[in-house]
């Protein structure tokens, strides 16, 4: 087993991976910027190391003061979690040629996923089945996109090769709009991403989105962990997430999940991942892969029993899986609901100083958070501060376990928005199951 870990990141995520490291009795170094010297994370470390100021760039986007930080501590590995360098092949890379272990995929792999018209060429060349779309990227011949166009049939949507989060994405109505949209979006993705490579594909007007859990040993051994819906959304960001997903059968499940497996195994993965899809009238669309854990990754958890972050530690130390694909159970039903510091209306991040903080509790209740009576959340970081999660026999029951999580939960001081998840926890629509990925958006215009 690893000796000791860098977590490269902060909230709850950095105290999710040390607490799984403490539990395999690893060391732990956690990484900080000058604002985050109160985080709990980092109260808990084995040792702490200041890498920085406030902006991301100077801290958690540091990439000679991560390496510098696991140097100086004696540290075998390190561990991204997600969002800042989770995804950055460079960063792996870097990470190994220094003489570390990186938890995570091997670099090449990331690259290959991290481009998205590579990742679906990949995937279409494993059997999992894609969006229609260009094949490919996009170049300069407008006779030439304006036929692939026609040929995929409109609604279609332009999407950035390196984009991800729901950034550089352009949905285009009509064959006069196409043009202007292909240049708009490469200029976007060259400003955002530092790569102007865009595709085409058919744009799904009414689809769900379902994720695959999978996890891999990088030496010939992968299973799945079943999927999760994650439809409801606000602009392309993940709100609130469930699984099982509603109305997915056992042999839907099975299909698309050892078509995942198969694809692990042709691209040779290490660690956790997700495959992303667009459902709709049966069918599974893969738009992308993630190769870290998810933000939501504590659903999956609960409904097999399974610890991933305890699993990724175990890879990266060189273990083979634990686990068979016939070992794997999916019993009850999970919710998450994500806790953000923001205006539950407008959405606009409302950082501050936490007065009183009070956890709901109960059976079936899990909360993993970083917050705490008088903890500031500070303006420089994304507005997540807590996941709340419930645990049900059945989806009737997380979600009557949810409705009194949120209203036994207290975060006084800031603005929250806890409101607008006591909203979708009465929401008939959400209560029958099975909402697009439009009906969030759709509802918020409704409400103002």
């Amino acid at each position: 087993m690893l000796d000791k870990v860098v977590i490269a990141n902060r909230g709850e995520i950095a105290l999710r991976i040390l607490r799984a490291c403490h539990e395999l009795g690893i060391k732990t170094v956690t990484l900080y910027s000058t604002v985050d010297r109160d985080l709990l994370p980092v109260r808990l470390s084995d040792e702490a190391i200041c890498i920085g100021p406030a902006p991301s760039p100077e801290s958690y986007l540091n990439i000679p003061a991560i390496i510098s930080a696991a140097e100086i501590t004696d540290s075998v590995a390190i561990h991204p979690g997600y969002g800042f360098l989770a995804e950055n092949a460079d960063f792996a890379e870097r990470v190994e040629q220094s003489g570390f272990i990186f938890i995570g995929p091997k670099p090449d792999t990331i690259r290959l996923m991290g481009n998205k018209v590579s990742a679906i060429k990949a995937m279409k060349e494993a059997g999992v089945p894609c969006v229609p779309g260009s094949d490919g990227p996009l170049d300069d011949d407008d006779k030439r996109n304006l036929q692939i166009a026609r040929e995929i049939g409109y609604p279609v949507i332009i999407k950035a090769a390196g984009g991800g989060g729901g950034r550089g994405m352009r949905v285009v109505q009509s064959e006069a709009a196409l043009l202007s949209a292909i240049s708009l979006t490469q200029t976007e993705a060259a400003n955002a991403f530092g790569n102007s490579s865009v595709y085409m594909e058919k744009y799904l007007e009414r689809p769900r989105h379902i994720e695959i859990q999978v996890l891999a040993d990088g030496q010939g051994n992968a299973i799945h962990l079943g999927e999760r819906d994650c439809s409801m959304q606000r602009r392309h960001q993940k709100v609130l997430e469930e699984a099982p997903a509603p109305f997915i059968t056992p042999e839907q499940r099975e299909q698309i999940g050892k078509r995942c497996v198969d694809a692990c195994l042709r691209i040779g993965y290490r660690g956790a991942g997700t495959f992303e899809f667009l459902f709709q009238d049966g069918e599974f669309y893969f738009i992308e892969m993630n190769t870290r854990v998810q933000v939501e990754h504590p659903i999956t958890e609960m409904i097999t029993g399974v610890d991933i972050v305890k699993e990724q530690l175990k890879i990266a130390s060189g273990e083979k899986l634990s686990l068979k694909q016939s070992d794997v159970r999916l019993q009850g039903h999970a919710i998450e609901c994500r806790i953000n510091a923001e205006d539950p209306k407008t959405f606009i991040p409302c950082p501050g100083k936490i007065t009183w903080y009070h956890a709901p509790g109960g059976p079936g209740v899990r909360i993993d958070s970083h917050i705490y009576s008088s903890y500031s959340v500070p303006p420089n970081y994304d507005s997540l501060i807590a996941k709340l999660i419930t645990y049900g026999n059945d989806r009737h029951e997380a979600i009557r376990r949810m409705r009194n999580a949120l209203s036994e939960i207290v975060v006084d001081g800031i603005k929250t928005n806890i409101p607008l998840h006591q909203e979708l926890m009465r929401d008939t629509h959400f209560m029958d199951g099975g909402t697009t990925i439009h009906y969030l958006e759709n509802k918020m215009k409704d409400l103002t």
